[in-house]
């Protein structure tokens, strides 16, 4: 099992952003981003928002150091770390608080009466969307709580659930882009959607948005939010002047990490597929395609086979979990009759949802140890239950917050 926490961990590493800030910006005789010189004259702020918000500004600071004049991260709850020029606020995620709403506030604040020889430097990755959150007028904090945790618990993916988010906000689906101008505006992006579509990742702050206020009516009535349509609102879309000055760039990738445990698991003897960066759908369709890929494999032995993605919850029960473990649950009740086989599911953020760990690891000795405890495991995944399921075994995974945020890596492991 060591075997599997390894490979994950090096798709972790990979993806940090101590390894893509230096690569995609550096501080010669100017600022230079993905090697092109950024002209500017005025003042050079940052804004960065996300899980991964706060080692990115870290990275950040150290290439600009004193050219910075003034910023704000917006992180995760216990996701801060010590930052010299830039203010740091912790907010709400999944679901947004009223930090959430004070760091937009902030932002706002920040990008007030920005000159054309301004630049902003925009640092996004997931967990954006909820961690800033504008109140737009009949908009509140509790009526977006219990939209996105509505769309959130009913399965709707992404994209889906950030098309709505857009459509309630003056900030997202480049709003920001919009409040900046005319200032230069640069986003280093750190990709948590399949597909790696600048205008879902973070709801498209700085990007213009090419979903539609009709897609949006759609994505509510289907959710049962009929009640809350009169609140969309047009967003600003290609083409717009507003988008002239402003330019983004991928820094990481699911299949950076992807690439990354490939040569890991390479390295410690395992003849290495990559399936898929784009895996998506509900968690037991995923976990189940895994796993017969696994049972079905006729290859060269032992072998890995990798995932990337992102699975969806129908959460109809009331127990504690994510989507990680719900994944790794569902293996183990198929991975019966198959000791020869592991499956990895973790999320690289290091937060399963609402919990503490990052994912699980499944196998038959896992099942038995769960057993002894006493853990039914058909019950808890009706229950949505998986991390009782794993607790106290040695399936949970726990990293801690990683600092970074490529949606997540699964895993599987045959040995003859």
């Amino acid at each position: 099992m060591h075997h599997a926490i390894s490979i994950f961990n090096a798709a972790i590493k990979a993806v940090q952003p101590q390894q893509f800030i230096p690569r995609c910006m550096q501080w010669k005789d100017g600022l230079y981003i993905d090697g092109k010189k950024i002209d500017f004259a005025g003042r050079l702020l940052v804004v960065a928002v996300g899980k991964a918000a706060a080692a990115m500004a870290s990275e950040t600071e150290k290439v600009l150091n004193e050219h910075i004049n003034g910023g704000l991260v917006v992180t995760k709850y216990k996701h801060a770390l010590p930052l010299k020029h830039l203010q740091i606020i912790e907010a709400g995620h999944p679901l947004p608080d009223e930090n959430s709403v004070l760091a937009a506030t902030k932002v706002k604040e920040l990008l007030d009466d920005l000159q054309e020889n301004d630049l902003v430097i925009v640092l996004i990755s997931g967990g954006a969307s909820a961690l800033l959150t504008d109140l737009p007028d009949g908009v509140t904090l509790e009526i977006l709580k219990e939209i996105a945790d509505k769309l959130i618990k009913s399965g709707a993916d992404i994209a889906e659930i950030n098309t709505v988010r857009k459509h309630l906000s003056d900030l997202k689906g480049g709003g920001l882009a919009k409040m900046a101008f005319p200032a230069k505006l640069y986003s280093l992006i750190l990709s948590d959607v399949v597909g790696n579509n600048p205008d879902v990742i973070g709801s498209g702050l700085t990007v213009p948005d090419t979903s539609t206020m009709a897609a949006a009516l759609n994505i509510m009535e289907k959710h049962q939010l009929a009640t809350y349509q009169h609140l969309i609102k047009e967003t600003p879309k290609p083409g717009e002047e507003i988008f002239h000055n402003s330019h983004y760039l991928l820094a990481a990738t699911n299949e950076v990490a992807l690439d990354a445990a490939k040569r890991e698991a390479e390295k410690l003897g395992y003849h290495t597929i990559i399936l898929t960066s784009a895996a998506s759908g509900l968690v037991q369709d995923l976990s189940m395609e895994l796993v017969q890929q696994a049972i079905q494999y006729k290859g060269p032995m032992p072998a890995c086979l990798l995932m990337g993605g992102e699975s969806t919850v129908q959460v109809t029960g009331k127990g504690k979990g994510g989507r990680n473990q719900q994944f790794a649950l569902q293996a183990g009740i198929a991975l019966q009759g198959h000791p020869g086989i592991t499956i990895l599911s973790g999320g690289t953020d290091g937060t399963d949802g609402p919990t503490d760990a990052a994912g699980a690891m499944m196998n038959t000795v896992i099942m038995q140890e769960a057993a002894a405890l006493r853990r039914d495991a058909a019950t808890c995944l009706a229950n949505n239950n998986a991390y009782h399921f794993f607790e106290n075994t040695s399936g949970h995974i726990m990293t801690g917050p990683t600092q970074t945020n490529v949606m997540d890596v699964m895993l599987a492991l045959i040995k003859s």
